[in-house]
């Protein structure tokens, strides 16, 4: 026998211990995560529920689902152990404070091109702020339209009917 016979299969054995390991390796890591859970952290089951830790046994893991629901469930079946930021996240709607951890972008572009002009200067130099917001809702409803767009629409009416009116005109 010789060697390029013997390559098609040295290969497939390579490929199939290449992704044993890495198997191994996924499985390791959850088998860390779920020995790391304690009372009080915030996990995600397999199946999707998300829910807090109140007891770690062997194989269980007893978790508390809301005010007065107590589960028990197979350790191997926590698919997730999430930090308290994420948990609080996805379940309460709480989301983390940015301020805190970045910097605060000011309201104006003052404080950024080294300049000691604040706002008070640029009204008394003449600067007028651009009002950007919406208008009102009493002032125009959504579904019926302003005179200024009905004027608008029967001026282009009118222009398109005098240009098809060559065609009547002949």
């Amino acid at each position: 026998m010789s060697l390029v016979t013997l390559l098609p299969f040295i290969v497939l054995i390579g490929a199939m211990f290449l992704m044993t390991r890495s198997a191994k390796k996924k499985q390791q890591q959850a088998v860390d995560m779920r020995n790391q859970m304690q009372p009080g952290s915030g996990v995600r089951t397999i199946g999707g529920m998300y829910a807090t830790v109140k007891e770690v046994n062997d194989d269980t893991v007893l978790l508390d689902a809301g005010p007065g629901v107590e589960l028990l469930f197979a350790k191997n079946s926590i698919g997730a152990v999430l930090t308290d930021d994420e948990y609080n996240r996805i379940v309460h709607g709480i989301e983390h404070d940015l301020k805190s951890d970045s910097d605060i972008v000011p309201d104006d572009a003052s404080s950024l091109t080294g300049t000691d002009a604040s706002a008070d200067d640029a009204d008394a130099s003449g600067d007028k702020s651009v009002d950007l917001g919406k208008k009102d809702a009493d002032d125009t409803p959504a579904d019926e339209p302003t005179a200024d767009a009905t004027s608008a629409e029967a001026k282009t009416d009118e222009q398109a009917k005098k240009s098809d009116g060559g065609s009547e005109a002949k």
